[in-house]
């Protein structure tokens, strides 16, 4: 029977992996190191639209109508926008998405440093294990996911528990005569992941960006290529 190592290599044949979790890890990627942005692209991810046509336009219009035109400049300030103000229902569309984006930017105003301090400092300190009792994982509508990528955004390690991850950990289940990977719930297959990169050596955010490789097509491959 191949190994974990051996099967995983296989997915990650051809997948520029290191290189894009390195976008990740050193805000090498269209949002730059803005706080803002960062937040507005976990948000918009959050009812699990498709990064090229739902997440990017739409934190894209954040960043023209309230960063670029200068009319925001902190999460204290986001924090204070109406969940209803015109401007920001048109950028952002659905209630559930502008609910997350105002709430954990009020959780995020009351740390301590410039906010891309904040916004680091409680990615790092975060433990998806107990999401739920955290300022973040309590806001409605963020789920494992939608924390695990805020998180990524900003410049953590780590894997989100999304179907295309849930789909990498049961191939390679499967191709196991026995192991521990679990993917039938999402904390399962964040473990199952946290095992995997103990087990081969590819870092997490490796293992979520072979996963998601696999299952974006040639134009959101495109998209998600470094700035630089």
């Amino acid at each position: 029977m191949p190994t974990a190592t051996e099967l995983l290599d296989r997915r990650a044949d051809g997948v520029p992996y290191g290189r894009l979790a390195d976008a990740f890890l050193t805000f090498d990627r269209w949002t730059g190191d803005d706080p803002l942005v960062l937040l507005a692209e976990a948000a918009a991810a959050s009812t699990g639209q498709r990064y090229l046509t739902g997440v990017r336009p739409t934190a894209e219009r954040f960043r023209e109508t309230f960063v670029g035109s200068g009319r925001l400049d902190s999460y204290a300030e986001l924090a204070a926008v109406e969940l209803d103000d015109d401007e920001l229902v048109e950028a952002f569309g659905a209630e559930r998405k502008r609910r997350v984006l105002l709430e954990a930017a009020d959780a995020l105003a009351g740390r301590a440093g410039d906010d891309l301090t904040a916004l680091r400092s409680w990615a790092a300190e975060a433990d998806v294990y107990r999401y739920d009792e955290d300022p973040i994982g309590a806001v409605a509508g963020v789920g494992p996911a939608t924390f695990q990528y805020l998180r990524m955004l900003a410049g953590v390690d780590t894997v989100k528990p999304d179907p295309p991850t849930v789909e990498l950990v049961e191939g390679l289940a499967d191709g196991l005569e026995d192991s521990p990977l679990d993917a039938t719930e999402p904390l399962r297959t964040v473990a199952s992941c946290e095992w995997l990169a103990c087990e081969t050596g590819y870092r997490r955010l490796e293992i979520d960006r072979i996963a998601w490789w696999h299952a974006a097509d040639e134009d959101e491959r495109a998209a998600a290529a470094p700035e630089r």
